[in-house]
């Protein structure tokens, strides 16, 4: 059994980088994807969704240098839930109210921005075959 998702947004602010006590490399970013629709009383919905991209690797080093803020990028991974809930990250928000976070461990990053979109220009990340991903234990965040 396995699942996994696709996702296809625009980069949230630029990758951060970080090496695990081991020295394997893992990126982090956010994803922000749009959708919009009517409902059936005529008034237009705008819904954004944001999902935390961990990445790690020579992709993690890829992303961080090739990705910024603005770039459109597809990512297929799988979803990480929160070990305490099963489900997404929870955390309360500044104003107090609650927000989520979903996790995605990214397997496949492709870059989708043109060379002159916020200089996304770079690779296309492909499987991350022969990365190796350490226990959960070693994620440095």
């Amino acid at each position: 059994m396995f699942h996994t998702i696709i996702i296809v947004g625009n980069v949230g602010k630029d990758p951060e980088m970080r090496y695990t006590p081991s020295g394997q490399a893992v990126t982090s970013f956010s994803v922000a994807t749009n959708r919009q629709y009517t409902t059936g009383s005529g008034e237009q919905v705008k819904e954004t969704i944001w999902f935390r991209i961990t990445t790690w690797g020579k992709q993690a080093e890829i992303c961080n240098q090739y990705l910024k803020k603005g770039s459109k990028v597809l990512i297929e991974g799988r979803l990480t839930p929160d070990k305490a809930t099963g489900g997404p990250r929870i955390w309360n928000k500044q104003d107090g109210s609650t927000g989520a976070s979903f996790e995605v461990t990214a397997g496949t990053v492709r870059f989708l921005s043109s060379r002159g979109e916020s200089t996304g220009e770079g690779p296309v990340m492909g499987s991350m075959e022969g990365a190796e991903i350490p226990a959960e234990d070693d994620i440095p965040f």
